[in-house]
């Protein structure tokens, strides 16, 4: 069964076709700056050739039609035509508590994704407008929605409810959701699959550790908590996020700057976090080359970056009453040993021991087992893999349909 995976942005539309007897990545690509005077296609198609395609993308019409045409194309394509492709999972960020699980989509599944629009509004109606795309050029091809935050429908109320009076749950739905579920599903269960123990017996941490980044406590297979809220601003310093703040700063900003709560909003999600610390940017390969050239305000946003984490880490130990399995991914957690060795030093009172050779010389895109010898807690970095979770929850739900 092929099964193309769709992932639609607000100006971007990201895409994987996946052979799911071998799980191959049979070809994958992105449109880019959809809508905008210049735009291209980048794909990499048969035998793994890449292309770019520079054209007008007025749309996510235009979009899915470059993409369809990129796979089935002369020189490049992978497939005869369309109908190769069995199925198409979409990533959908938001399903509030609509759904616990991913879902075929029909009208009423999209309508119910309408109404969740207004949790996510720089997400979700860019999520619907790729998925009717994939629907008006496919329309025989049934399609599942995958939504990021159902994994973390586990969490227990008393951890998702927010101390405001009762009726801002009731009638505005604000709460804890979490974010970046597929990516601590994965992680989890094959964080399981390598120490070949049952997911369902273990306690494991997860760090999802990128220019968004989260952390979710996963016990017996299930999230019971995980660092973001409401939106993906609550939680760890991330690349221009603030993380979590005292809510009084925002008023106080807004008085000083005269700033809408547009412009404030945009401050907190853009122009904080790593960036905003260290004034050098928000990739950590430009921070760490500041840190060794001395810059002491790079250094600060590093340590705060990692102080966070490990506070994280410390109150899900709590939380689960233990740790089996600490877990590294995502670009930052899989490519920086810096982090991984600020976070982990210090945590020796957990039994944990750390390879810290190892750590620096770890083989890019492989699974690595960053434990000492005589480590209580398995410390391991693997590669996240998003859109293998929607192509697995995509093909389960057709041969259960």
């Amino acid at each position: 069964m092929n099964i193309l995976v769709v992932n639609a942005g607000s100006s971007s539309l990201k895409y994987q076709l996946i052979e799911m007897n071998t799980e191959e990545v049979l070809a994958k690509g992105t449109c880019e700056r959809i809508g905008q005077l210049i735009s291209q296609l980048k794909a990499t198609g048969k035998d793994g050739k890449s292309f770019v395609v520079e054209k007008p993308i007025p749309d996510h019409n235009v979009a899915v039609q470059l993409m369809l045409e990129a796979l089935v194309h002369k020189e490049y394509g992978v497939v005869k035509d369309i109908n190769q492709i069995q199925a198409v999972g979409h990533r959908v960020v938001h399903s509030a508590e609509d759904f616990d699980s991913s879902v075929l989509i029909d009208d009423e599944v999209m309508e119910i994704c309408r109404k969740n629009s207004d949790l996510a509004p720089l997400h979700v109606p860019a999520n619907i407008i790729g998925i009717m795309a994939c629907k008006e050029a496919m329309p025989n091809t049934p399609m599942a929605a995958v939504f990021d935050t159902a994994f973390h429908s586990t969490i227990p109320p008393y951890a998702y409810t927010y101390a405001l009076p009762y009726q801002a749950y009731e009638e505005w739905r604000i709460r804890k959701y979490g974010f970046h579920g597929t990516s601590h599903k994965y992680v989890s269960q094959e964080a399981a699959k390598y120490l070949k123990k049952d997911v369902k017996d273990l306690k494991i941490i997860t760090c999802h550790l990128g220019n968004g980044s989260s952390i979710t406590a996963v016990q017996n297979g299930k999230s019971v908590d995980t660092s973001m809220g409401f939106t993906p601003l609550e939680g760890l310093v991330m690349g221009t996020r603030c993380g979590d703040i005292d809510p009084a700063v925002i008023e106080f900003i807004m008085e000083k700057t005269n700033w809408t709560i547009s412009q404030t909003m945009d401050y907190l999600n853009k122009k904080s976090g790593v960036l905003g610390i260290s004034g050098v940017s928000s990739d950590f390969r430009d921070l760490i080359k500041a840190l060794y050239e001395g810059n002491k305000r790079a250094e600060l946003a590093l340590d705060v970056f990692c102080y966070r984490i490990k506070k994280y880490i410390g109150a899900y130990v709590a939380v689960m009453n233990g740790v089996d399995v600490i877990v590294f991914t995502a670009g930052i957690g899989e490519h920086n040993p810096e982090v991984r060795e600020r976070v982990l030093k210090g945590l020796d009172y957990l039994g944990l021991e750390f390879n810290n050779e190892l750590n620096y010389n770890v083989v890019r895109g492989k699974l690595t087992d960053l434990s000492g010898p005589n480590s209580k807690v398995k410390i391991l970095l693997i590669p996240t893999n998003e859109e293998l979770v929607i192509a697995r929850e995509t093909q389960a739900l057709i041969k259960n349909n």
